[in-house]
């Protein structure tokens, strides 16, 4: 199974400011995150807006997800949040 989530992240604890999603900016590489039943988390791969909704960099799928917040997609970050949390 691929990962598509980090675990428990906290706003208070990124590196960099999440934006709401309802200004999330078409055509750029952004890293969302989501509020579910265990909590917040960000995704650990890059999505893209469109008019349809959010499609996944990498494969080119839209991704069935209704984010919570947004900022601009930083690879060195997600890895490093995935890493710390990591059991």
């Amino acid at each position: 199974m691929i990962q598509i989530k980090a675990p428990g992240l906290s706003f208070d604890q990124t590196g960099s400011m999440w934006k709401p999603v309802t200004n999330a900016p078409f055509g750029r590489d952004l890293q969302l995150a989501v509020i579910d039943d265990d909590g917040v988390h960000a995704l650990v791969f890059a999505c893209q807006r469109e008019l349809a909704g959010w499609r996944s960099v990498v494969t080119g799928a839209h991704v069935d997800i209704r984010p919570t917040h947004w900022r601009v997609w930083d690879p060195q970050t997600a890895m490093d949040e995935t890493s710390s949390k990591a059991p």
